[in-house]
């Protein structure tokens, strides 16, 4: 589990069929074999490290759900270790399992911040709703507003300088993670809607699924 705030900016060093390897410091300092990182909101699991980065391995899955092979080398990387008991919670629950892939339509300035539009699938648009959070490629982030193919988020100055989002332009790429409890919510409205033909939950349906 992480929090969407982004410790460290790495970098990309290369992908094979079953590892990708990523240049960094902080996120290795207190590493250990089989530890979670978050890289571009992607949770990998260490294979091997030393002071000036890290191994980790790579699933199919993990190819086709987001925007790794579109990296090129030396590719800045968002990293973030797994969240600690005692870590404060700035951004939200961020689980690091990616629901795809969008691309960033438009960026444009509104006083000090930046309104970012990123075009998405109607399966994630549904899991985003207005002032709900968001991660991409594992930031916390707000959304600002929600349209029929894509939704805007607000950046400060900030995360631009600390994350991988100042490289980005319109036409970029970005892992995308909707809230974890705003997928079980749909799951569940989902079910309720089947309940029977009115949509309201029966006795039948909560015997089916256990209650």
């Amino acid at each position: 589990m992480f929090t969407g705030i982004i410790e460290e900016v790495g970098a990309f060093g290369g992908l094979s069929r079953r590892e990708i390897t990523i240049g960094a410091r902080l996120v290795v300092s207190d590493a250990h074999i089989g530890d979670s990182i978050a890289v571009n909101g992607i949770c990998l699991t260490v294979t091997q490290f030393d002071a000036h980065g890290f191994r980790a391995a790579v699933m199919p899955e993990t190819m086709r759900r987001t925007s790794l092979e579109g990296l090129a080398h030396g590719a800045p990387l968002n990293l973030e270790r797994a969240l600690l008991p005692t870590t404060r919670l700035g951004g939200h629950f961020v689980s690091g399992h990616i629901d795809g892939v969008g691309r960033i339509k438009e960026m444009r300035e509104e006083g000090n911040a930046i309104l970012m539009t990123v075009a998405a699938a109607p399966e994630i648009l549904r899991g985003i709703v207005e002032k709900g959070s968001v991660a991409l490629d594992g930031i916390s982030l707000t959304v600002a507003a929600v349209g029929a193919a894509d939704f805007t988020v607000s950046l400060i100055p900030h995360t631009r300088t600390v994350t991988n989002l100042g490289a980005k332009r319109a036409g970029s790429s970005l892992n995308i993670e909707t809230d974890i409890l705003g997928k079980y919510a749909v799951k569940l409205l989902g079910a309720i809607d089947h309940a029977d033909k009115s949509g309201r939950i029966t006795q039948e349906f909560l015997l089916q699924n256990g209650f």
